[in-house]
């Protein structure tokens, strides 16, 4: 799958408690589905990729022998530049615009330097940029690993989360290495439950020993009832109940289980595969706002639509129409005009 522009768990707290037994499979679908599409609707790609991507000498044509259009190979940051086989100095030339990049779409040699776009047998491909390409490297810390990470795609990495917000889909980095998450599993957090709750909806305090060791949006697992923690308390979660498609049930003493081990699909985004120590921080990549709000709404909009058979209406009687989903027209405009990749007009 393509790196994805929200989580599975994002859409699920959208269609809230009612709709979350839905599958799984077909939520993740459409995500990827609607990410890819986002794609060509904003004209770029956003997720931050280790590459080596090479480009004809400019010529007349390009506008300026200086300056290097890098057109939908946005560029965040440079590792080395090369031209006919000759390494750039960074004193030798800008990225631009300098000032609202990255993502820069130029790269331009300072004509006070003595550096130059040299030429070597040929000007095909003549420069050689190696470094991260995407429109946005914006991460946050989400935790640490509580154990060491072998180099091995089949591990599984065990983490400390300071935060529930991590989704199946959501790319994460640890070192260099990026990585896709592509499953949550349920890891005992060592604490039992207090006070006994009943199979009801309206008890939903759930004591534990240590209210520290949780987070807001975590989801738990009481026996057989999953659970969305919506708010802390000291020691007392305030919880859904019956989260997920999962039944309402009567506990006494029960072990809690929380959803914060991780498989992940490793070496992504052009990085490989590393063995990575205990207590090594864990990065997850932040989806432009909009961005990600967009791709919430989509996929919303398709999947009532494709549960409808594509027929669904609004209103009743003479007042009854189809459901255009022109309601997120308004967040489609916004998303274009803060991030989508204009045109631009070269010399022909």
């Amino acid at each position: 799958m393509g790196i994805w522009y929200t989580s599975r768990e994002d859409v699920q707290r959208a269609l809230d408690d009612k709709s979350t037994a839905r599958d799984n499979a077909q939520i993740d679908r459409q995500i990827e589905a609607e990410s890819r599409d986002i794609d060509g609707f904003l004209h770029r790609s956003f997720a931050p990729t280790v590459a080596t991507r090479y480009f004809d000498w400019p010529n007349s044509q390009m506008g300026r022998s200086y300056r290097l259009w890098l057109d939908e190979n946005e560029l965040i940051a440079p590792t080395s530049i090369t031209s006919g086989g000759t390494v750039l100095a960074p004193a030798d030339y800008f990225l631009e615009p300098v000032n609202s990049g990255p993502p820069y779409d130029r790269l331009e040699v300072d004509l006070g330097s003595q550096g130059s776009f040299d030429t070597g047998s040929t000007h095909q491909r003549d420069i050689a940029i190696a470094g991260l390409f995407g429109y946005t490297n914006v991460e946050r810390s989400v935790g640490a690993l509580s154990a060491s990470l072998a180099a091995d795609p089949a591990a599984t990495a065990s983490a400390t989360f300071t935060t529930a917000r991590i989704g199946v889909g959501d790319a994460l980095r640890i070192d260099n290495e990026r990585c896709v998450v592509t499953a949550k599993t349920l890891v005992s957090s060592t604490q039992t439950l207090q006070t006994p709750i009943g199979a009801s909806n309206a008890e939903t305090l759930v004591a534990v020993t240590n209210g520290l060791a949780f987070a807001v949006d975590a989801i738990l697992l009481l026996d057989a009832e999953r659970m969305l923690v919506i708010d802390i308390a000291g020691n007392n979660l305030i919880v859904k109940r019956a989260w997920g498609g999962s039944v309402l049930a009567a506990h006494t003493g029960s072990t809690i289980y929380t959803q914060s081990g991780i498989e992940l699909d490793r070496a992504q985004l052009g990085t490989t595969i590393a063995v990575h120590n205990i207590a090594a921080v864990i990065y997850q990549w932040q989806v432009p706002a909009l961005v990600r709000q967009l791709c919430i709404a989509e996929v919303l909009n398709t999947f009532e639509q494709e549960s409808a058979g594509y027929a669904r209406t609004v209103g009743s009687g003479d007042n009854v129409r189809n459901a255009s989903g022109a309601g997120i027209d308004d967040l489609r405009k916004r998303t274009y005009r803060a991030h989508g990749r204009k045109a631009r007009i070269a010399v022909v």
